[in-house]
């Protein structure tokens, strides 16, 4: 049987996933993106796959609780097969817990994560104590701790699907001419360029900020999120802060005093990162759908092309069912995508 041929423009986490995912189906892969892998949203820091509570079950939930099960597999044997690290670890997450309300709804939570997530991870409650001294300040002196949420390092992320790809004889290039079927994986900007083409707003960039913290923190250190801040401690010891979302800005890859006020919200509510020195600082657009979920699909009237778009702060931890999907969609038009993701439902 003949290979088939997959032209995968953008080179962010979603399209070099599916070019992944269409490489071990056995499909020839270019990858298409003149400003290089990571570029955009997918070269930032922070690294958060974080599920959404368990309850008021959806399509999106479940398809994000699919893709953060699958996450383990999907980056060892990119790691395996291209020899670069994306920084993977399944570490959890710990949450404060603010009033007697909030602890109510915490420990329902946590009755309904043993159905929702199949076993596979807890949602519950612990003391402060528990968490041996790295941990969010808590006002009622409870936690939540889940075992779902996993991190990785966003842009050794990438690097390392650009070696793996490679390493299957995949080309990762700055120009090439369309070949075979087109998956549209560009981002902000194909967000608009989707706008322009349907004459209506189907999304936009969102500008966050993110930091980088020295904080010599084990690497199996779990995140924390409070006051709104995701702080997630990497492989190598280093903790990254995150994120703004603004929708207004003059200059989407420069930081300023927003990014200031979230590392002084994460110092406030982690008392252990006060002293951390800040060691990096990121600024991009991240793409955000005006359904809030993922944009997946074919381009309707645009035969043989598809659109995957819209990761906006999920992108990471949708990537590997993202990928799934969207391969066997493209190359065995086999159609598992959600109603909720299509491009049809934002027209």
């Amino acid at each position: 049987m003949a290979m088939a041929d997959v032209t995968v423009r953008g080179a962010g986490i979603f399209g070099l996933s599916i070019a992944w995912a269409c490489a071990r189906h056995g499909a020839r892969v270019a990858v298409v993106d003149p400003h290089g892998p990571g570029a955009g949203a997918s070269g930032g820091v922070v690294g958060a796959l974080a599920p959404h509570v368990p309850e008021n079950w959806n399509a999106k939930k479940a398809f994000q609780f699919d893709s953060l099960m699958m996450a383990e597999a999907f980056w060892t044997d990119v790691a395996m097969t291209g020899g670069v690290s994306p920084g993977y670890a399944r570490t959890g997450r710990l949450q404060p817990v603010a009033d007697s309300a909030a602890l109510d709804l915490a420990r329902a939570r946590g009755r309904e994560a043993q159905t929702l997530w199949q076993g596979a991870a807890t949602w519950q409650v612990i003391s402060a104590g528990e968490a041996l001294g790295w941990a969010p300040v808590s006002p009622t002196g409870w936690l939540i701790r889940d075992t779902l949420t996993a991190r990785l390092h966003p842009a050794r992320a990438v690097a390392a699907l650009t070696a793996a790809l490679q390493a299957r004889g995949c080309e990762v290039v700055p120009e090439a001419p369309d070949r075979g079927a087109v998956v549209w994986a560009t981002g902000a900007a194909g967000l608009a360029e989707l706008s322009q083409a349907f004459g209506r707003n189907l999304g936009m960039g969102i500008k966050g900020q993110a930091a980088v913290l020295d904080a010599a923190l084990p690497a199996d250190a779990p995140q924390l999120f409070a006051d709104g801040v995701h702080v997630v401690p990497h492989a190598d010891g280093k903790v990254a802060i995150g994120s703004t979302t603004e929708r207004e800005y003059d200059d989407p890859a420069s930081t300023d005093a927003r990014l200031d006020d979230v590392l002084a919200a994460a110092r406030a509510a982690v008392p252990a990162l006060a002293e951390a020195p800040v060691i990096a600082r990121w600024a991009g657009l991240r793409p955000r759908a005006r359904s809030r979920a993922p944009v997946l699909g074919p381009w309707p009237r645009r035969e043989g092309h598809f659109v995957a778009n819209g990761g906006f702060k999920i992108g990471f931890g949708m990537a590997p069912k993202v990928a799934q999907v969207m391969a066997r969609l493209v190359l065995g038009n086999h159609d598992e995508i959600p109603e909720d993701f299509r491009l049809e439902s934002c027209l």
